[in-house]
């Protein structure tokens, strides 16, 4: 058993890295993708049947993805776009909510207002990884990137709140629209206190203790698991208390982690969301056929219809809260619409868009109990149906469509931030320029007698000068899209002649392998950053 849980594990990291090659090669979204490829794979003969233990699904897959996404969060940008954040995140769940509730139990046969309320909950948040891999790329206003990724981080917390306070509803037989929101406020308030609690405790070890890399980077796998555990012990929000938590960390994080530390930690925990993520989106398509097994053909054609008009109804209902919550207080409050730029209609629609549904909403739906005191759970099969057709056709529907109207309304960058390269050119020549008035302060004899020393001088004083003249043609704007694109190029080209020359030097072996492994990663490094400027 052991082994072929193994190999089927084995297999699906194989066919996640796979099909995640295949979709950029073909310039497809890869949550997108993988959804479509377990949906394919699993209907391939002899493909065994997964049902994923729903006990551990939001315990074992969404701490990590949380603590990730809030640690590359800025808190700056957040806290400034925090008011649509927080219509879209708590607003938008509930009012998707409600309609979904009320509009489900009128509907669906046997359908209470609870399983109502479990179902918005489940469907209203949408997917942060799924929305910034689409968006990836693409020319948008960075306000509207800060603005979704702050609402899919947020949304989680306050839609499984719902999830769980209907579903204790639906196990209790009892459902008031008070308790559920001051139960809300509540676990939500609590989550927060306990993340931050247990935020402090690993600062004070990271800063104080005498941790090592692979420590440092154990501690932050380490990290989520406890905060949402902890707190979904005492039946609060483990959610909020992996965010909170996470952003509280972050903002932290140059006091906590050595540079090796830092490095280490980014390259693990880049390899493990990648993991998560794509087993998690081709999840959604594999489990298919394990939902449809729990369904009689009339209860399929139902549940298909019901999902289908679910689908259109969660993204009118986007729509019709986006354009009102953008534009009213820029109405009602002149101060807003002195401080901030209007966002027009575009904006909005492109929020209104790419609410796609994800990781979350599959993980909730999975993690609905099989049975109430060895009675089976009211219209589970059903729910995870509809649950499915709502992801899949907002993520293949919205997802690949979100390009092309982006590309189609021309959206116009209208954001007051500093250009990203102009920037890193800035923070740039304020380090090389402190650097050079260090060593002009305190390091003159050594300057004088020691060749190093004044080389060092002079090569800081190079960077300043190289770094100056760049500033200065961005800041003019004379640099134009192509002399960039072919700055890079041939950059890049120079880069491959000296990866050639050191293979060369390699196959000698004349100089120490350690010597060469570090040359080779100042290529890398250099290719890194070159690949990063310019978008």
């Amino acid at each position: 058993m052991f082994h072929e849980n193994l190999l089927l594990i084995i297999s699906l990291l194989f066919a996640v890295s796979m099909l995640v090659m295949l979709g950029q090669k073909l310039k497809i979204s890869y949550p997108i993708f993988l959804v479509i490829g377990g949906l394919l794979i699993s209907f391939i003969p002899g493909v065994p049947m997964i049902q994923m233990d729903p006990d551990i699904i939001l315990t074992l897959f969404l701490p990590p993805l949380l603590y990730e996404a809030a640690w590359y969060t800025s808190w700056r940008q957040f806290w400034k776009w925090k008011r649509p954040i927080t219509l879209l995140a708590f607003g938008l769940v509930f009012f998707t909510s409600t309609i979904i509730a009320y509009l489900t139990s009128s509907i669906i046969p046997g359908f209470t207002l609870a399983l109502g309320f479990l179902l918005g909950g489940i469907i209203s948040p949408p997917d942060a990884v799924a929305a910034t891999s689409v968006l990836k790329g693409l020319k948008i206003p960075k306000r509207l990137v800060t603005i979704l990724e702050g609402e899919s981080l947020i949304n989680d917390a306050s839609s499984l709140i719902v999830f769980r306070v209907a579903l204790v509803a639906v196990i209790s037989g009892q459902f008031s629209l008070e308790k559920t929101i001051s139960d809300f406020f509540i676990v939500g308030s609590m989550g927060i206190v306990i993340g931050l609690a247990i935020a402090h405790i690993l600062y004070v070890i990271h800063r104080f203790f005498p941790t090592t890399s692979n420590i440092d980077t154990a501690l932050t796998l380490m990290s989520p698991y406890v905060m949402f555990i902890v707190a979904e012990h005492y039946h609060f929000s483990g959610v909020l208390a992996v965010v909170s938590g996470g952003l509280f960390l972050s903002y932290r994080s140059h006091e906590l982690l050595s540079f090796s530390s830092r490095i280490q930690t980014t390259n693990v925990w880049s390899t493990i969301i990648f993991i998560l993520n794509g087993i998690v989106f081709i999840l959604i398509g594999l489990e298919l056929p394990t939902i449809v097994a729990g369904l009689d053909d009339s209860s399929l054609e139902k549940g298909i219809q019901y999902g289908l008009l679910i689908s259109l109804i969660t993204i009118a209902i986007r729509f019709i809260w986006v354009f009102p919550s953008v534009h009213i207080p820029r109405f009602l409050s002149k101060k807003i619409r002195d401080t901030e730029p209007s966002p027009g209609w575009k904006g909005p629609l492109i929020m209104s868009w790419a609410g796609m549904r994800g990781v979350v909403s599959l993980a909730a739906a999975l993690s609905i109990p099989l049975t109430i005191d060895g009675v089976a759970f009211p219209h589970r099969n059903l729910i995870l149906l509809i649950t499915f057709i709502v992801i899949l056709i907002t993520l293949v529907v919205q997802g690949l469509s979100l390009p092309l109207l982006i590309k189609l309304i021309k959206i116009e960058e209208i954001d007051d931030l500093i250009p990203e390269e102009e920037q890193t050119a800035n923070i740039k020549l304020r380090l090389m320029r402190a650097s050079v008035e260090h060593l002009e302060t305190n390091f003159q004899t050594e300057i004088r007698e020691n060749e190093l020393v004044a080389n060092l001088k002079k090569r800081l004083e190079n960077t300043v000068a190289l770094t100056s003249e760049r500033l200065e043609s961005l800041e003019c704007q004379t640099m134009k899209f192509e002399e960039v694109h072919e700055y890079k190029r041939v950059y890049l080209d120079i880069i491959n002649a000296q990866r050639i020359e050191l293979g060369k030097i390699r196959k000698e072996k004349i100089f120490e392998l350690e010597a060469i492994q570090k040359q080779q990663m100042e290529l890398d490094f250099d290719e890194s950053k070159l690949s990063q400027t310019g978008h």
